[in-house]
C-alpha cells in the first residue's frame, strides 16, 4: 500500500506448509532467508512482498504480550508480598520460590524436549502468584513463631522453632499442591482443538506448581533459618504487623465472632447467593473459544459454479476493491480457484482473501461487520468473513469452513437442495447469524454417458474398458515424461478441446474390440447433454448438503439453539430417511462442555478422598469443600461484569480455582485441630477467631498473590495471545475475591454449628501422627536420646 492508494496486479503466491514438530518461527526465518536470495535473480519488474500473511507476526506478537503479562504479574506480586511482610528478609525468602520454580520448569522443559510456546508462558503466567503461596505459608509461621519464641519466658533453639513451625503447616501445604494439581490434571483428557489448546498450559503449570512445592520444603526452611533464625533480631518495631494486616485482623476479629452469632442468616445468605450464581449461568451465552486477534482476515467469496475464470476474475476485483476501501486493510492478496491436487482444491468460481490489518481504535467485530456490508453491494456472490486460523479451526474441527454447520442427509439431490434453501431462509433471521450460506450445489451442463451392459457383452467389452478409455480422452492420462535439464514435465494424451466439446465427435471415438476391430462409443453408450450436480458430497456413506453461517454479537450455542428451534418445523416435514446434524464449532463446544462436567465431577470425588486421608473425617473434607460454591459466585459475576459468555476456557478457568480455593480451608481447619491440640485451647468462639486471625496473613497473602499475578492478564480483553487466557484469569479472580471474604464469614458459622464434633473425633484418629511427630521433636531436642 502506497499513501492511500493500493498498487499490485496478478501474482503468485507461496503458500508454505510446515512439519507438525518445527517451529514456526525459525521456518519462518529460514524461508524469508531463501526467498531474499531468490529476488537477486529476478527481474526488476518483479517484486516480493512477504508481509501478505506470516503466521510468525502473530506469535511474535502472542509471545511478547504474555511475556509483558508474565513480567507485570511478577512485579504486582512483590508489591503485595512486601506490604504485607513489611520486611525484607521475608520477602527475599519468599521471593526465591518465583525463579526458582522457573528455572526448574525450565529444565523439565529441556529434559523432556518440550517447546516454549504462547500457551506454556501463559501457563507460567496463570501460576505467576501461585508459586509464592506454598513459600508464604510457610515463611509466615516460621517467622510468627520465631517473633513469640524471642518474646517467650524460655526461648527454645531457633532450629527446632523453625522445625516445628515449617512440620506445623507441612501437611496443609503438600495436601493444598496435591488437590491444585489433582483438580488440572483430569483436563489432559479433553481431546480435540481444545485438548490441543490447553495441554501445553496444563503442563507448564502442573510442573510449575510442583516445582514451587519442592521449593517451599527444601529451600524455604534452610532459608528462614538463616536469615531469620541466625540473623540479627532487630528492632521491635521491625517484627510488628503492618498497619494494614493489624487493621484487617481487628475487622477479621469482628466478622468471625458475628459469625459464629449469626450463623443461620449468614448460612442461608451463602445458601441464596448460590442459588442466583447458579440462575446467571444458566442464562449466561455460552460459547466454544474465545475469539483470537490475528491481526489479519480471510474473505471467501463464491460465484455460481460454472463461472469462467475471465468472469470470476472481474467480479473478485470488484470485490477485491471493496475491501481495499476498509481504512485497517494495509496488504490484500487474492487466489482465484485452486489446483485439483491441493488439498483444499476449488473451482475458479470461487476467491480467497487474505488482508492484513493494521492496528486501530475499532474492534475487531466492528472491522469484520464492515468488511460485511461493503461486499453485499456486490452482486451475485456469496461470501464468509472470519480471522485465518479461525477459520482453520472451524474446518478441522467439522470439515465445515464456518462455525455453525447444519448437515442435511439424504438420497435425492433435489430434495436436499429444496430443503436447504428452506433451512438457509429460515436461519438469516435468526439474530447473530452472519454469512449464512448454502454450498454450492446445483444443476449444470453436463456430458452424460451410459454404458449399456448388454450391448457390451455382445462385443466382448467390459465396463472398465470403456470408463478408461473415457477418462483418458476427457481427463488425460500421463504416459511418460520429458526431462530437460533440472526440469520434468509430465506428457499427458487426451483428446483436444475442439473434439471433447463436440457432442457428434465423442460419438464417434472408436474403442478396440478383444478379438480385433472397433467400434463407435454411440454402439455401446447412451451420450447425451443433459443437467447434472456440479458435485457430490458424501459423509458416513450417504449423500449430504451443508448450510453454514458465522456468528456475531451473540453467543455460539444460544444462536444454534434459536436456529433449531426456527427450523424445527421444516426438520420434522423432511421425508423418511432425510435426517439433521449440528456440526461446526458448536459440535465442538458441546462434546467439550459434557467432557468437563465429567471430569469436574471425577476432580471432586478425587479432592474428597485427599482431604478424608489429611483429617480421616468426611465432615471437615466436605467443610473444605464449601470453599468451591463460594468461589463459583464470583467466578460467575466476573463473567456477568465483563459482560463475557460462558466459553471453554472460561470453564478450564473454574475448574484450576477450585483447587487454588480450597488451600484456605485446609490452612484454618487445620490451624483449628492444632490449637486444640498443641495450644491448650478448647472448642470455643475465642478459639475459631484466634485461629482466623493468625491465619488470616497467608490467607490473604497466598489469595492477592495468587489474583493480582492474573491482573494483568485480566486486565488484556481482546490483545493477541492473551484470547484464551482473559477468561480464564478474569474467572479465578473473581472466584478469589468471594471465597478469600467468606472464608471469614461462611467458614465459622459452618464450623460452629455442624463441625467441632467432627474436628473432635478427627484429633481422636490422628493421635498416632501427632505421637510420631512429638518423637521427631525430641530427638531434634535431644540428639542423644533413645
Amino acid at each position: 500500500k502506497e499513501g492511500s492508494s493500493f498498487s499490485g496486479g496478478p501474482g503468485i503466491i507461496f503458500t508454505i506448509t510446515k512439519q507438525p514438530d518445527a517451529d514456526t518461527r525459525k521456518v519462518t526465518q529460514r524461508v524469508e532467508a531463501a526467498f531474499a536470495d531468490l529476488a537477486s535473480d529476478m527481474p526488476a519488474d518483479v517484486r516480493m512482498e512477504e508481509d501478505v500473511y506470516q503466521q510468525k507476526e502473530f506469535i511474535d506478537a502472542a509471545i511478547e504480550n504474555v511475556i509483558e503479562a508474565l513480567r507485570d504479574g511478577g512485579i504486582l506480586v512483590v508489591l503485595i508480598l512486601f506490604l504485607f511482610l513489611l520486611n525484607f528478609r521475608t520477602t527475599f525468602i519468599t521471593l526465591t520460590a518465583i525463579p526458582l520454580s522457573i528455572v526448574i520448569t525450565a529444565l523439565v522443559f529441556w529434559i523432556f524436549g518440550l517447546t516454549i510456546n504462547t500457551m506454556t508462558l501463559g501457563g507460567l503466567a496463570v501460576a505467576i502468584g501461585e508459586l509464592v503461596d506454598d513459600a508464604i505459608v510457610d515463611v509466615e509461621n516460621v517467622f510468627r513463631r520465631l517473633k513469640e519464641n524471642r518474646n517467650a519466658g524460655s526461648p527454645k533453639n531457633p532450629l527446632l522453632v523453625v522445625f516445628q513451625a515449617s512440620v506445623e503447616i507441612r501437611n496443609s501445604i503438600v495436601v493444598g499442591t496435591m488437590i491444585v494439581i489433582l483438580v488440572f490434571i483430569p483436563l489432559f483428557a479433553l481431546d480435540g482443538m481444545e485438548g490441543l489448546l490447553f495441554a501445553p498450559l496444563g503442563v507448564a503449570y502442573v510442573v510449575s506448581i510442583l516445582a514451587s512445592l519442592f521449593v517451599s520444603l527444601t529451600v524455604t526452611p534452610v532459608l528462614s533459618y538463616w536469615l531469620l533464625a541466625r540473623g540479627k533480631t532487630g528492632s521491635d518495631q521491625e517484627e510488628k504487623d503492618s498497619f494494614l494486616l493489624r487493621g484487617l485482623k481487628w475487622v477479621a476479629e469482628k466478622l468471625i465472632r458475628a459469625s459464629t452469632h449469626l450463623w443461620f442468616p449468614i448460612l442461608i445468605g451463602a445458601v441464596m447467593l448460590v442459588a442466583i450464581a447458579g440462575f446467571t449461568a444458566y442464562h449466561l451465552q455460552r460459547d466454544f473459544l474465545p475469539p483470537f486477534n490475528e491481526g489479519a482476515m480471510q474473505i471467501n467469496v463464491l460465484m455460481p459454479p460454472g463461472t469462467s475464470l475471465e468472469k470470476s476474475v472481474q467480479v473478485a476485483e470488484i470485490a477485491g476493491q471493496r475491501i481495499r476501501e476498509v481504512p485497517e486493510v494495509k496488504s490484500l492478496a487474492r487466489r482465484t480457484g485452486r489446483a485439483e491436487l491441493d488439498e483444499h482444491a476449488m473451482g475458479v468460481n470461487a476467491s480467497e482473501y487474505i488482508a492484513s490489518m493494521a492496528e486501530s481504535d475499532r474492534s475487531r467485530e466492528t472491522i469484520i461487520n464492515d468488511i460485511r456490508e461493503r461486499l453485499e453491494t456486490v452482486p451475485g456472490i456469496i461470501f464468509g468473513v472470519e480471522q485465518p486460523l479461525t477459520h482453520l479451526m472451524s474446518h478441522m474441527v467439522s470439515g465445515v469452513k464456518a462455525q455453525v454447520g447444519i448437515k442435511l442427509f439424504g438420497d435425492d439431490l433435489s430434495v436436499l437442495r429444496r430443503k436447504a434453501n428452506e433451512i438457509e431462509a429460515a436461519i438469516k433471521t435468526v439474530a447473530g447469524v452472519k454469512d449464512a450460506q448454502v454450498e454450492q450445489q446445483m444443476e449444470i451442463p453436463q456430458l452424460q454417458i451410459t454404458v449399456d451392459g448388454s450391448r457390451l457383452r455382445q462385443y466382448g467389452l467390459r465396463r472398465t474398458d470403456v470408463t478408461e478409455f473415457v477418462e483418458t480422452a476427457m481427463n488425460g492420462h500421463v504416459v511418460s515424461e520429458i526431462i530437460d535439464g533440472q526440469r520434468k514435465y509430465d506428457l499427458l494424451l487426451r483428446l483436444e478441446e475442439n473434439v471433447r466439446e463436440d457432442l457428434n465427435a465423442v460419438r464417434r471415438l472408436v474403442l478396440n474390440l478383444p478379438d480385433g476391430g472397433t467400434i463407435k462409443l454411440e454402439d455401446v453408450a447412451d451420450i447425451r447433454q443433459s443437467l447434472g450436480p456440479n458435485v457430490i458430497k458424501r459423509e458416513q456413506v450417504r449423500r449430504r448438503i451443508v448450510i453454514q453461517c458465522n456468528v456475531s454479537g451473540r453467543g455460539l450455542v444460544d444462536v444454534v439453539n434459536d436456529i433449531k428451534r426456527r427450523v424445527a418445523s421444516i426438520e420434522s416435514k423432511l421425508p423418511l430417511g432425510y435426517v439433521m446434524e449440528y456440526g461446526g464449532q458448536f459440535e465442538s463446544q458441546q462434546s467439550a462442555s459434557r467432557m468437563i462436567v465429567v471430569l469436574f465431577l471425577v476432580s471432586l470425588i478425587g479432592m474428597l478422598l485427599v482431604l478424608y486421608t489429611l483429617f480421616k473425617s468426611f465432615n471437615l473434607a466436605l467443610q473444605v469443600m464449601v470453599a468451591l460454591p463460594m468461589a463459583f459466585i464470583g467466578s460467575v459475576a466476573a463473567l456477568r461484569l465483563t459482560e463475557q459468555t460462558l466459553t471453554i476456557a472460561a470453564m478450564v478457568g473454574f475448574v484450576s480455582l477450585c483447587g487454588i480455593a480450597t488451600r484456605n480451608g485446609i490452612l484454618l481447619i487445620n490451624h483449628y485441630l492444632h490449637l486444640v491440640k498443641h495450644e491448650g485451647e478448647d472448642w470455643t468462639r475465642d478459639m475459631i477467631a484466634r485461629a482466623g486471625k493468625e491465619r488470616l496473613a497467608p490467607v490473604l497473602m497466598t489469595c492477592l498473590t495468587t489474583g493480582i499475578g492474573l491482573v494483568p492478564l485480566a486486565m488484556a480483553a481482546g490483545e493477541t495471545g492473551k484470547e484464551i487466557l482473559y477468561p480464564v484469569a478474569t474467572v479465578i479472580i473473581g472466584g478469589l475475591i468471594t471465597s478469600t471474604i467468606l472464608e471469614f464469614l461462611v467458614r465459622p458459622a459452618l464450623f460452629w454449628q455442624f463441625g467441632i464434633n467432627a474436628a473432635k473425633r478427627s484429633l481422636i484418629n490422628n493421635d498416632s501422627k501427632v505421637v510420631l511427630v512429638d518423637e521427631s521433636v525430641d530427638k531434634l531436642q535431644n540428639p542423644n536420646s533413645p
